[in-house]
């Protein structure tokens, strides 16, 4: 479980992040929605410790994150995957070298067990046989598929998605988006899913945060977010022609 407890973030005389509490909680797929400019990327680069808090607390299973020391913070980044919005993939490595890759960094495991480590990783999400191409060789999908396999390898605790659908169709986008959900599920998994895909959210998400000028707006599921009340969030949601579509059948 991570929980926020009242962070504040500012930039010059920018108040980007207001007080923002919420529990994100494993086996659940977390979502962070707002329109862009919102403060939602900067609520994740805080928890993740990209950018350092002017106020309030992160909490790792009950541990403090900026209250750690250098040194005690990388062993939770070690418990961290992040699925980046452009998948983040190596061009000069294969398939195999990017899902490795945070195996070689974190792990002391043998050669062989990296590999196998790999090849189920690439079996989960469906890229089985993919290991020798290179990012240029594969399609949008597969690329984010390789991006989810290399989040998972060292086997984390918790998972960071920045748009996991960004620039997808939307068929390859609920491949992604149930992959994501099932992984979530079946390793129990603290997922915090960061997107603009209402698609997703009314698919998946079990636990919204909609965000507003920098403050926590609306937290509720995704049976809610269809009849809720709230005036910002309601433009939000019925601003995208998904959700305009979405009533009309």
């Amino acid at each position: 479980m991570i929980e926020i407890k009242n962070i504040n973030k500012t930039f010059g005389d920018r108040h980007v992040v207001k007080n923002v509490s919420c529990v994100f909680e494993p086996g659940k797929t977390n979502l962070i929605i707002g329109e862009s400019g919102c403060g939602k990327t900067t609520i994740l680069k805080l928890m993740v410790g990209l950018h350092q808090v002017d106020g309030g607390d992160i909490l790792y299973d009950g541990v403090n994150f900026p209250k750690l020391n250098r040194k005690e913070q990388q062993e939770v980044r070690k418990k961290i995957g992040m699925l980046f919005q452009g998948g983040a993939l190596f061009d000069s490595q294969t398939v195999e070298e990017n899902v490795r890759f945070p195996l070689d960094m974190f792990t002391d495991l043998s050669k062989a067990e990296k590999m196998d480590r790999v090849n189920f990783c690439l079996e989960r999400v469906q890229l089985t046989g993919r290991n020798k191409l290179y990012p240029a060789e594969l399609s949008g999908g597969m690329k984010k598929r390789a991006a989810l396999a290399r989040a998972i390898a060292n086997n984390p605790s918790y998972l960071f998605c920045d748009e996991p659908n960004s620039g997808l169709d939307p068929k390859t986008s609920i491949v992604i988006d149930e992959l994501i959900s099932d992984i979530t599920k079946e390793y129990n998994i603290t997922t915090i899913i960061i997107t603009h895909d209402m698609n997703s959210v009314v698919e998946i998400g079990e636990n919204i945060m909609f965000v507003f000028k920098g403050e926590n707006w609306w937290v509720g599921d995704k049976s809610k977010i269809l009849n809720t009340d709230n005036k910002e969030l309601f433009n939000f949601v019925f601003a995208s022609e998904f959700m305009k579509q979405f009533f009309k059948k």
